[in-house]
């Protein structure tokens, strides 16, 4: 099955279907955990945020559930946030001595990174580990059970509007992050607009043909604006920790190097970040949405597909 609302098929359903099917394959992503934190515990974020996209997507049509849901999900994703970042920081590491190899042939950065593997090391073992998995995973468990509560309106004209809705709230939150981001700059501001980019680029996958505009072309910025965003955002998390008082990465002549290729990085990507959300979201997000609702109605109301009925669509 795959992570696209049928608009042809009842979209309680719909939505029943794809939430089991993403909370289903996070828990065995945690169950993998235990041999291979690294991978199985990205692979479990990436499959909460999916879920959490879908929630948020309907949210207009059972705010209750939704509401409460997307919490828990959230809380569980905040268990497994550590771990994560200890391997993101390495990476960022990896990242930086890629793109100034000049600065850093002398091995500038290299204590930086054994401590920051040592941290990862750290957070990958032992029993904060284990209980992180444990509770993460009865989470999901319970989660699972609930989904056969969720009720959404089913009728063609209501459940377009609930998608049109879900859909237009992520963009108007992605256009307030960026009018924020341009003017004052912070990491937050640059945090909230990653987390609706990448929502956005759920909703995509998750509304398929229904996005009006060429969604080939959308989905790839958007993805693209992701990834520049996450590498921004795992700078400024680098920051934070050149810049607190116990020193984590080091003495102040250690860290000299980082933090003068943190700057010209952070700045570079700042730049990058903003041209390519505001090509994405500078549009009133009326304006597609609307269109998308149309698209809904037509294809809601239209006929069941093959699966249904037995006779081939044209």
């Amino acid at each position: 099955m795959s992570f696209r609302i049928d608009p042809r098929l009842p979209l309680t359903g719909e939505v029943r279907r794809i939430l089991g099917e993403e909370i289903g394959k996070a828990l065995a992503h945690l169950a993998a955990a235990h041999d291979r934190p690294e991978p199985a515990l990205h692979k479990c974020r990436k499959r909460l945020k999916s879920a959490r996209a879908l929630l948020r997507l309907v949210h207009s049509g059972n705010e209750t559930f939704c509401q409460t849901e997307n919490q828990c999900y959230r809380q569980v994703a905040a268990l497994l946030a550590g771990p994560r970042e200890a391997t993101a920081l390495v990476e960022t590491i990896d990242r930086l001595a890629a793109a100034f190899p000049e600065h850093v042939a002398g091995g500038g950065l290299d204590s930086v990174r054994d401590r920051l593997i040592a941290r990862q090391h750290e957070m990958h073992a032992g029993a904060g580990l284990d209980a992180a998995v444990g509770a993460a995973t009865a989470a999901c468990e319970e989660g699972l059970v609930r989904i056969e509560r969720l009720l959404l309106p089913d009728l063609p004209e209501h459940a377009a509007d609930v998608l049109a809705d879900g859909a237009r709230k992520t963009l108007r939150r992605a256009r307030k992050a960026l009018d924020r981001a341009g003017s004052r700059g912070e990491a937050e501001d640059f945090h909230d607009l990653r987390k609706a980019a990448k929502t956005h680029s759920m909703h995509l996958s998750l509304l398929g043909r229904l996005w009006p505009t060429p969604i080939k072309v959308r989905r790839k910025a958007v993805d693209e604006l992701g990834e520049k965003l996450g590498e921004l955002h795992d700078v400024f998390v680098m920051r934070a920790l050149l810049e607190a008082d116990d020193e984590p990465l080091g003495d102040a002549q250690d860290t000299k190097l980082l933090g003068k290729l943190l700057k010209r990085s952070e700045k570079s990507l700042k730049k990058a970040c903003l041209a390519g959300a505001a090509d994405l979201f500078g549009d009133n997000p009326k304006r597609s949405t609307k269109k998308l609702a149309r698209n809904a109605r037509d294809d809601l109301a239209g006929p069941a597909p093959q699966e249904e009925t037995g006779v081939p669509v044209g």
